[in-house]
């Protein structure tokens, strides 16, 4: 039915109890009831439905096909479901420039399909691709099999049309001046504000794509062939590995002829039919040198979707086995994987729980899957228990909570095994800059208070350098004397004199050669960092061209460097340390802070080191960069500026004209 008393909306709001029921949960294992559903047919209902929720105080949470496996779109406070299901329109399709703009209740598959029209493709492709939403995908910042060779959902978006939680309607780019506002909103949960629209980059359909199967007689000799095979340059189109429970589930369910062994990977390869033909060798060489008992070469495209409609039916597969499943998604440093998949299993045994575990192989995510039925209460209750602990050890091991599948309501607690309290508090001060009211999807992603009391950071902290500390200490002190702090090092002019220098910030922390991570200071000059990384047989995703790591990002002079950014050590303002990211691939775990700094000008916080994801072979950068344009900042800026830096004492002069 129509609601006349939400000013300018016109689209649906339901009421009756059986609706409310329908949209109290997701797929997840919590439970909210709403007050309303309303469900958008247009931007401007989404705009009206949160200003009517601003003026009067009710939350709000928005919602796509409800795939989610976090709790993200439950409605913990009750208030407005805000569902864009009925926003499904592909706006454009433009192959001469690769773009597609839909909005967010297009479902990925549909989206899929139409590019294959035109001889395109989305590059993420999520488990849940038939059903779930590109809206859902920015939310969480989704990723998939295919995000080995093509990253998430992040380095896809060019553009977002977003509704903000004042109700105003922002367009937000990649190429906007200043900090990287579009990529704080992605995987934000919808706690920052509501995508309506999205432009997003699309990619020509290989030439010619071979997909393989390959049986291993232990999960370890797995793992070490896909070590292999990304050390030997081969980045295939998707990389998963199965456990053997696994494969017998699926065997079970489907058709999927999948071979009875300890470990099966499945992968794809692409490119020209010469090059498929000599990857699809050496791959096969790799596997038969780490005791592949099995190999097989689908003999054409319908042997291929048989392989892979197995892999992507492990979800429904083991909800014949129980009626709850809860998916955990761990990530760890992929080398790690077997250590993490051993520790799933003893933690299993412990809490007497039946687990099975999925990879994506290729990028270290992990997910365990446990079998039960929620109505025993005391077995759900051991099965939540048992579940955090796969996580902690996850985060034990040098990964993450969350590779894909986000924070939501379900890990808020598990935040405190990953951030310290200056990265949560930043978190938290961006969150009500952004959303002073907490109406946005309140609840979701950071701890409530006391949440995390007795917890710590389980990641081991790396020691600062002496020049870092002589940094941090400076910092502290004009903090005290609430001086201004100006910055040398990045790539700009020194205003006034007093200005701190980060040219000493020159050491390269850790090369980790099994993982392909680089973790180095931000004062290190490109032409060194090159030298450095190039010597040891990888190859450094930056331009060859004058200036600092440091002034790089922070001016980003060359945009292609964000997606080889995986986390950042940053000063703050006050002489705090902060860690975002760190040496995973994928990590959903929070807000997305070192792609935020990207065009930042030292302006929030000074980046002190950075980790980067090397590459096993080369890419094209450029040799010379344009000298780097003084932004200018919006009121998003200001309201940043705020959480970082409440008394606008860093590098103020860029900001001032």
């Amino acid at each position: 039915m129509r609601h006349p008393r939400i000013a300018g909306f016109a689209g649906d709001l339901l009421t009756s109890e059986a609706d409310l029921l329908a949209y109290s949960y997701d797929s997840s294992l919590e439970r909210g009831r709403p007050d309303a559903v309303a469900v958008a047919r247009r931007p401007e209902d989404v705009q009206a439905v949160v200003r009517w929720c601003l003026d009067r105080g009710v939350p709000y949470v928005v919602r796509g096909a409800g795939t989610n496996l976090s709790g993200g779109c439950v409605a913990l406070r009750g208030g407005v479901v805000l569902s864009l299901e009925r926003l499904d329109r592909i706006l454009t399709v433009d192959t001469q420039r690769d773009a597609a703009l839909v909005e967010p209740g297009v479902i990925n598959l549909k989206l899929q399909d139409a590019l294959a029209a035109v001889g395109r493709f989305y590059g993420p492709d999520p488990a849940s691709y038939k059903v779930c939403t590109i809206g859902g995908n920015v939310g969480e910042n989704a990723g998939g099999p295919r995000c080995l060779r093509y990253g998430v959902t992040t380095n896809h978006v060019l553009r977002l049309d977003v509704v903000m939680p004042d109700g105003s309607l922002e367009s937000l780019s990649g190429e906007d001046a200043g900090p990287e506002l579009m990529s704080l909103l992605i995987g934000s949960e919808g706690t920052l504000g509501v995508a309506v629209r999205a432009l997003l980059g699309i990619l020509p359909a290989p030439e010619a794509v071979a997909t393989a199967l390959a049986a291993f007689p232990t999960l370890e000799s797995a793992m070490a062939a896909v070590a292999d095979i990304i050390a030997s340059g081969i980045l295939p189109r998707d990389l998963e590995a199965m456990d053997r429970t696994t494969v017998e589930t699926i065997s079970a369910a489907v058709p999927a002829d999948y071979p009875h062994a300890e470990a099966v990977l499945l992968l794809s390869l692409e490119g020209t039919p010469v090059r498929v033909r000599m990857d699809v060798e050496k791959v096969r060489s790799l596997c038969e040198k780490h005791g592949c008992v099995q190999w097989r070469l689908a003999a054409d495209e319908g042997e291929a979707l048989r392989l892979w409609e197995g892999r992507r039916s492990a979800y429904a597969s083991l909800a014949r086995v129980a009626p709850s499943i809860l998916v955990e998604d761990g990530v760890v440093p992929r080398h790690r994987l077997p250590e993490a998949a051993r520790r799933v299993g003893e933690i299993a045994r412990e809490y007497k729980v039946r687990a099975s575990v999925l990879f994506h192989a290729g990028d270290g995510n992990l997910h365990p899957n446990i079998v039960f039925d929620e109505r025993d209460r005391p077995a759900a209750d051991n099965v939540r228990r048992a579940g955090l602990e796969m996580l902690k050890a996850c985060v034990e091991l040098g990964g993450s909570i969350s590779g894909e599948h986000g924070i939501g309501v379900e890990k808020r607690a598990a935040m405190g095994w990953l951030y310290g309290p200056e990265s949560l508090g930043l978190m938290g001060r961006i969150k009500k800059a952004f959303d002073p009211a907490d109406l946005a999807n309140p609840d979701k992603i950071l701890p409530l208070p006391g949440e995390t009391a007795g917890m710590a950071p389980l990641l081991a902290k790396r020691p600062l350098s002496e020049a870092a500390r002589a940094l941090a200490a400076a910092v502290k002190e004009k903090a005290l004397r609430k001086q201004p702090v100006d910055l040398v090092g990045l790539g700009t002019r020194a205003p006034r004199d007093g200005a701190l220098d980060t040219a000493a910030l020159t050491s390269i922390l850790d090369l980790d050669r099994a993982n392909y991570t680089l973790t180095v200071e931000a004062g290190i000059r490109l032409s060194d960092l090159k030298a450095a990384v190039d010597g040891e047989g990888f190859f450094a995703p930056v331009p060859i061209a004058p200036g600092t790591l440091g002034g790089l990002l922070a001016t980003k002079a060359w945009p292609g460097v964000r997606d080889h950014v995986l986390g950042m050590r940053l000063l703050l303002a006050d002489g705090g340390v902060a860690e975002f990211g760190g040496k995973t691939v994928k990590n959903v775990a929070g807000y997305d802070i070192p792609r935020l700094m990207l065009g930042s000008w030292g302006t929030l916080a000074v980046i002190l080191d950075v980790t980067l994801r090397l590459l096993p072979h080369r890419i094209e950068v450029p040799d010379e960069l344009p000298a780097p344009v003084r932004p200018r900042f919006d009121r998003w800026h200001a309201l940043l500026k705020g959480a970082f830096d409440p008394d606008k004492r860093l590098n103020r002069w860029v900001q001032s004209g």
